[in-house]
Protein backbone atom coordinates (compact mmCIF):
# COMPACT_ATOMS: atom_id res chain seq x y z
CA UNK A 1 0.00 0.00 0.00
CA UNK A 2 1.21 3.60 -1.11
CA UNK A 3 0.96 6.97 -0.60
CA UNK A 4 -1.28 9.00 -2.57
CA UNK A 5 -0.60 12.77 -3.08
CA UNK A 6 -3.62 14.52 -4.38
CA UNK A 7 -5.34 18.07 -4.64
CA UNK A 8 -7.06 19.56 -1.40
CA UNK A 9 -10.44 20.09 -3.91
CA UNK A 10 -9.90 16.90 -5.11
CA UNK A 11 -9.38 15.40 -1.57
CA UNK A 12 -12.61 17.49 -0.45
CA UNK A 13 -14.64 15.51 -3.55
CA UNK A 14 -13.69 12.42 -2.49
CA UNK A 15 -14.88 13.29 1.35
CA UNK A 16 -18.04 14.54 0.21
CA UNK A 17 -18.50 11.38 -2.65
CA UNK A 18 -17.89 8.63 0.14
CA UNK A 19 -20.72 9.45 1.98
CA UNK A 20 -23.02 9.09 -0.72
CA UNK A 21 -21.52 5.89 -1.67
CA UNK A 22 -21.16 4.50 1.53
CA UNK A 23 -17.39 3.96 1.37
CA UNK A 24 -14.44 5.19 3.07
CA UNK A 25 -12.36 7.77 1.13
CA UNK A 26 -9.92 5.15 0.43
CA UNK A 27 -12.37 2.70 -1.02
CA UNK A 28 -14.23 5.90 -3.20
CA UNK A 29 -10.41 6.69 -4.22
CA UNK A 30 -9.91 3.31 -5.42
CA UNK A 31 -12.87 2.90 -7.50
CA UNK A 32 -12.61 6.28 -9.15
CA UNK A 33 -9.00 4.63 -9.91
CA UNK A 34 -10.12 1.62 -10.98
CA UNK A 35 -13.29 2.83 -13.16
CA UNK A 36 -10.96 5.20 -14.67
CA UNK A 37 -8.43 3.07 -15.81
CA UNK A 38 -11.23 0.62 -17.00
CA UNK A 39 -12.47 3.66 -18.94
CA UNK A 40 -9.03 4.64 -20.68
CA UNK A 41 -8.78 1.41 -21.60
CA UNK A 42 -12.38 0.30 -22.96
CA UNK A 43 -12.66 3.75 -24.60
CA UNK A 44 -15.52 2.23 -26.98
CA UNK A 45 -17.90 0.91 -23.33
CA UNK A 46 -19.40 3.77 -21.26
CA UNK A 47 -19.27 4.28 -17.64
CA UNK A 48 -22.85 2.63 -17.12
CA UNK A 49 -21.64 -0.51 -19.38
CA UNK A 50 -18.00 -0.56 -17.25
CA UNK A 51 -20.07 -0.76 -14.21
CA UNK A 52 -22.27 -3.76 -14.98
CA UNK A 53 -19.52 -5.70 -16.43
CA UNK A 54 -17.72 -5.57 -13.44
CA UNK A 55 -20.55 -6.03 -11.29
CA UNK A 56 -21.07 -9.61 -13.19
CA UNK A 57 -17.37 -10.38 -13.65
CA UNK A 58 -17.90 -10.68 -9.49
CA UNK A 59 -21.13 -12.32 -9.82
CA UNK A 60 -23.33 -9.72 -8.96
CA UNK A 61 -27.12 -10.21 -10.90
CA UNK A 62 -27.41 -7.70 -12.88
CA UNK A 63 -31.14 -6.90 -14.37
CA UNK A 64 -31.13 -5.22 -17.87
CA UNK A 65 -34.13 -2.76 -19.06
CA UNK A 66 -35.59 -3.17 -21.69
CA UNK A 67 -37.53 -0.51 -23.76
CA UNK A 68 -40.95 -0.16 -23.04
Amino acid sequence: MGIVNIEDELHDQLRKACKVSCRSINAQAAFWIRIGMLCELNPTLSFQEIVARELRDAGVDTPTLRAA
